[in-house]
């Protein structure tokens, strides 16, 4: 069985001293392929070593709304000669928009439109943040679906209603489930598990936040994706081994990935025995 992690962080300081037993863990959990997030551009030289570190590492470049204050017009070049400097970056994100107690809404959508206008102009699919703004948030892509065209991309970490979730599958969206799924009263988020279509299904960490039950309360880590999957296949009343293919074909088309094969595996057990 192979599972493919979208959404991790493994660069925060709280892996630093114990990675290679993570990533030993991950391997034993069946996980294949991981999607580094971005939090802001200066990151990027870190989430590329590790991605030469570790193959199976894809990664992302972006800023997340709740930096949005950090945004120049220099980031926007930053962010586009970035991505298109290494074959490996295969979305622009996380990007979004982040209400929560936010009082610079106004920059964060200016910020997220003009992150869209780069992930269109390279044609990457965006990994989009969304906190208390679903409404905010389709009104915006809805404008730019319009005025500029359609771009691929996820809703991470998603915990909206069915309602919201429905908008976004509208717009052509993948929807992301972390280890929030897997809380006992998330019952909005679970019914929305139900409902997205299997071809729009995506599995996620965001380690080292929001580990999964029966690890919440603990550093989140890539191999606690397995968790999120059980949940979800639960939910769906379909075999896991049936969800962990779908989700990680949904991740391949998406941002682009080969399919794991066993000789990818093989040589991914060879770099880690060095």
């Amino acid at each position: 069985m192979q599972l493919i992690d979208t959404h991790v962080h493994i660069n925060f300081d709280v892996f630093e001293l114990d990675l290679e037993a993570i990533r030993e863990r991950w391997r034993e959990a069946g996980v294949v392929r991981l999607v580094h997030s971005c939090v802001e551009p200066t990151e990027f030289a870190a989430i590329q070593a590790l991605a030469n570190r570790f193959p199976e590492l894809a990664f992302a470049v972006g800023l997340h709304p709740l930096d949005a204050e950090k945004w120049t017009p220099q980031m926007a070049e930053q962010i586009l000669s970035l991505a298109q400097s290494d074959e490996r970056v295969v979305a622009i994100g996380e990007m979004g928009l982040d209400f929560f107690k936010a009082e610079n809404q106004q920059q964060q959508k200016e910020v997220f439109e003009a992150q869209l206008a780069i992930a269109k102009s390279l044609d990457l699919p965006v990994i989009i943040h969304c906190r208390d703004a679903a409404a905010p948030m389709r009104d915006l892509l809805q404008a730019f679906w319009e005025h500029t065209g359609p771009v691929e991309g996820v809703m991470h970490c998603w915990g909206g209603t069915t309602e919201e979730t429905q908008w976004f599958l509208d717009l052509g969206f993948y929807i992301s489930f972390s280890g929030i799924v897997t809380f006992k009263n998330a019952k909005e988020i679970q019914q929305s598990a139900i409902i997205v279509p299997s071809d729009r299904l995506l599995i996620e960490t965001d380690c080292p936040f929001l580990a999964p039950v029966p690890k919440r309360g603990k550093r989140n880590e890539p191999a606690y994706v397995h968790h999120v999957a059980e949940c979800i296949a639960r939910l769906r009343g379909i075999p896991l081994e049936d969800l962990a293919a779908q989700t990680t074909q949904n991740a391949c088309q998406l941002f682009g990935l080969p399919l794991p094969t066993p000789l990818d595996d093989e040589k991914v057990g060879e770099l880690a025995s060095r």
